[in-house]
C-alpha cells in the first residue's frame, strides 16, 4: 500500500506533457524493491489477484462492442497481429546478436508490450531472473517509447476517409424544424436508419411526442436530434430550422436524464424498454462515461448510463421509478455475477492444449479471465445472472487491480533492476526494447495509413496495441474522441491473447 500511494504521487508527477498515472505504482515498486529483497517476496497471489480483476474487467468493457469492432475493424486487428508477429521475430533476431538468453526475450516483450503475459513468461521459463530482468527494464521503456509515438500521431489530421466520423468531435445537436410540406417519417433522410431522432412535435400551438407513424403537414413543428450534418440534411427535407426552441415550453411534454439502475432493464436494448407503450415517450440520447450517443434501437443499456427522455410531464414521476434513477443503486458491485464471471475465467485459464513441437497454450490468469470477461460482456446477461458493471464501478475496479499487480511485478524485480539495470545487459535489453517496439508501430501505422484510418483511431490501436492504460488516457487527454478508445478495446483484448502465445515461442526458441 506504501508504494501504490507513492506510485499514485509519483504518477502525478509531469515529466513535459507526459505523466505515468496508474504507472507510477511500478517505478515506485522498482525503487522499494531494490532497497531489500525480502520486500518482493510473497506477493504472488497478490499479484495475480489484481491481474485478474484487471484482465476480467478489461473484458467486459471490451465484450459490449467486440463483436461490432470485429465487424468494422477486423482488418486492424489483422495488421495489430502482424505487428506483434514481427516485433516477437525482430526481438529474437536482435537477441542473439546482442548476447541475450530467450528468458531475457521473453521478459523483453512482455514488459515493452505492458502486457500480463509476464505471467506465462514466468511459469514457461520457469520463474527465471533473466524473465524478471527483462520485463523490469523494457517496460518503463515501453510507457514512454510508447506515449511519444502517440504523442506524434494523436494529433495529426491526415485523410481517414476510409473512416467513419467522431461523435464526440461532432457532438449531437437538437433543432427545432419548421414543416413545409407534407411529408412521411420514412421519407426524412435518416429517420429509418436512425441516423437521426425526432421528439417533440407542434401541431396547431399543441406541443406532444411525436407518434411513430405520424405524417408531418406544413406549419408543424418538430425537434430532430442528431449529428449536426445528419440534421441539417433532414432539416433542408422537411423545411427550414426555426428560432423558436420547443424545449422552451415544459408544461405538456419535458425531459430529463435518468439513471439507469433498474436492474430489469440492464443489457437490453432501447427498444425493448418499449418507451411509446410504456410512458408514451422516446430516449433520444445516451450518456455513458464523457460521451453523448444518439439512441439507437438496438444501443445495449448498461447499469449507469444516462439516458436523455422525452415523455409527457405527468409521466416524469413514472419515468423516475421505470429507470430507477438512483445513483447510490448503481455504485454497488453484484458480488454474485463478479465472483462467478471471475471463476470462469480462471477455469478456463487452467486449460492448457498440447500443440506441436511440445508447446502448451494456456490463457492463464490473465487471458483467462479477459476472454471469459469478453463473453460475458458481449451476452450482457444470462438468465438472472447480469454480468454487466456500472462505467464508474468497472474503470475503478480496472485501475485499483492494475496498480496491485504493477506495484507487486516492481517490489518483484526490484533488486533485480538495481544490480542490471546500468550494466551492459541492463543498456542491451532497454535498447532492444525500444526498437522492437517502434518496428511494431511502424507496422502497424504503416496499415492504418493505407487503411485510410483516422490519426485518433490509429493511436487507439496504437495504445491497445502497446496494452499500456496510461497510454490510453494519455491519448483521451489530448483528444476526445472515441475512436480512440474503440480502437483500443478493440486491439487490447486479441493482443493480450496473441501476446500470450508468442512469449512462450520466444520463450522456447
Amino acid at each position: 500500500m506504501i508504494t501504490i500511494a507513492l506510485g499514485g504521487l509519483f504518477g502525478q508527477i509531469p515529466f513535459g506533457p507526459v505523466r505515468f498515472g496508474a504507472a507510477g505504482a511500478l517505478f515506485m515498486g522498482l525503487v522499494v524493491g531494490a532497497l531489500d529483497p525480502r520486500f518482493g517476496q510473497g506477493l504472488d497471489l497478490v499479484k495475480s489477484l489484481g491481474v485478474v480483476l484487471f484482465c476480467y474487467t478489461v473484458g467486459l468493457a471490451a465484450g459490449t462492442t467486440f463483436l461490432s469492432d470485429l465487424k468494422r475493424q477486423w482488418h486492424l486487428m489483422v495488421a495489430g497481429t502482424v505487428g506483434l508477429a514481427v516485433m516477437a521475430g525482430a526481438a529474437s533476431g536482435l537477441a542473439r546478436l546482442g548476447g541475450l538468453s530467450p528468458a531475457h526475450v521473453a521478459g523483453l516483450y512482455a514488459g515493452v508490450l505492458t502486457s500480463p503475459a509476464i505471467d506465462t513468461a514466468i511459469a514457461v521459463t520457469g520463474g527465471s531472473s533473466d524473465t524478471l530482468v527483462g520485463y523490469a527494464l523494457s517496460y518503463p521503456t515501453g510507457v514512454v517509447v510508447g506515449m511519444v509515438l502517440v504523442a506524434l500521431v494523436v494529433g495529426r489530421r491526415w485523410p481517414g476517409t476510409g473512416d467513419s466520423p467522431s461523435l464526440a468531435e461532432a457532438g449531437l445537436t437538437a433543432d427545432s424544424v419548421r414543416v413545409e410540406h407534407e411529408t412521411e417519417l420514412a421519407d426524412i433522410p435518416g429517420y429509418l436508419t436512425q441516423a437521426i431522432k425526432i421528439s417533440y412535435h407542434e401541431r396547431a400551438g399543441d406541443i406532444r411526442v411525436l407518434a411513430p407513424g405520424q405524417a408531418l403537414r406544413p406549419g408543424d413543428r418538430v425537434l430532430v436530434v442528431g449529428n449536426p450534418d445528419d440534421v441539417a440534411r433532414a432539416a433542408s427535407v422537411l423545411g427550414h430550422t426555426s428560432k423558436h426552441k420547443l424545449t422552451l415550453d415544459r408544461r405538456d411534454v419535458d425531459f430529463r436524464r435518468f439513471v439507469v439502475s433498474n436492474p430489469i432493464l440492464f443489457g437490453h436494448t432501447v427498444s425493448d424498454l418499449n418507451m411509446t407503450g410504456e410512458l408514451q415517450g422516446i430516449v433520444t440520447r445516451v450518456r455513458r462515461g464523457d460521451i453523448d450517443m444518439l439512441a439507437r434501437d438496438d444501443f445495449v443499456l448498461q447499469p449507469g448510463d444516462r439516458v436523455l427522455a422525452v415523455v409527457p410531464r405527468a409521466q416524469l414521476e413514472g419515468a423516475a421509478t421505470f429507470f430507477g434513477d438512483s445513483e447510490r443503486r448503481v455504485s454497488q458491485v453484484d458480488a454474485l455475477s463478479l465472483g462467478l464471471g471471475i471463476c470462469l475465467g480462471l477455469l478456463v485459464g487452467f486449460v492448457t492444449i498440447p500443440l506441436p513441437g511440445g508447446l502448451r497454450f494456456g490463457l492463464g490468469a490473465a487471458a483467462g479471465p479477459l476472454v471469459v470477461g469478453m463473453v460475458l460482456g458481449a451476452l450482457h446477461r444470462t438468465g438472472p445472472f447480469r454480468w454487466d458493471l456500472p462505467h464508474a464501478v468497472n474503470a475503478t475496479t480496472r485501475q485499483v487491480g492494475f496498480m496491485v499487480f504493477l506495484a507487486s511485478v516492481g517490489l518483484a524485480s526490484g533488486y533485480s533492476f538495481l544490480h542490471e539495470a546500468f550494466t551492459l545487459t541492463g543498456l542491451t535489453v532497454v535498447a532492444l526494447a525500444a526498437v522492437a517496439l517502434v518496428i511494431g508501430a511502424v507496422v502497424l501505422i504503416a496499415a492504418a495509413w493505407l487503411l485510410k484510418l483516422s490519426a485518433q483511431r490509429t493511436a487507439g490501436a496504437l495504445s491497445g496495441f502497446i496494452g499500456q492504460p496510461a497510454i490510453l488516457a494519455y491519448a483521451n487527454a489530448r483528444v476526445n474522441d472515441e475512436r480512440i478508445g474503440s480502437a483500443y478495446g478493440a486491439l487490447f483484448a486479441l493482443g493480450t491473447i496473441v501476446k500470450i502465445l508468442l512469449v512462450q515461442l520466444i520463450a522456447l526458441a
